[in-house]
């Protein structure tokens, strides 16, 4: 079986596991995964030895989200059905499961959790400070 087609059977497992996302948000995380080695120049590392803890992956992933979508980020984040950074770990531990991302055993889904409130990040630097939304979630 060629690899094209092992990654193929792959995603659909986990599409018919978990249908809350689509292939293009796995696919865009996998992205920020390869985003984060190459930022972190872990590339001349052998493949078992380049890990990605979790709040990394999440600053890597900001930055591409930013750098691909600019103002739009917010808006295509929220139609892959990403509100906030729990989905991007829910996305990291379907592909660990299935064999496509690889994970320590100190590495939890928990590293995704309340990471920064994706309106302030994605939102914030397109929007006047008039314009932006008076509860605007605030996450540290």
């Amino acid at each position: 079986m060629s690899t094209e087609n092992d990654y193929h059977e792959r995603m659909q497992a986990i599409l018919a596991e978990d249908a809350r996302y689509p292939a293009d948000a796995y696919d865009f995380v996998r992205e920020a995964v390869t985003f984060t080695v190459r930022r972190l120049d872990l590339d001349a590392l052998p493949p078992g030895r380049r890990h990605v803890r979790g709040p990394q992956l999440l600053e890597g992933f900001r930055d591409l989200v930013l750098e691909e979508f600019g103002p739009l980020a917010l808006e295509v984040l929220h139609e892959w059905g990403l509100q906030r950074t729990d989905d991007v770990g829910h996305i990291v531990f379907n592909l660990v499961r299935h064999g496509l991302l690889g994970a320590s055993k100190e590495d939890s889904q928990e590293d995704f959790a309340r990471g920064y409130s994706f309106e302030q990040t994605f939102l914030k630097p397109y929007v006047e400070a008039d314009d932006l939304p008076k509860d605007l979630p605030q996450i540290a």
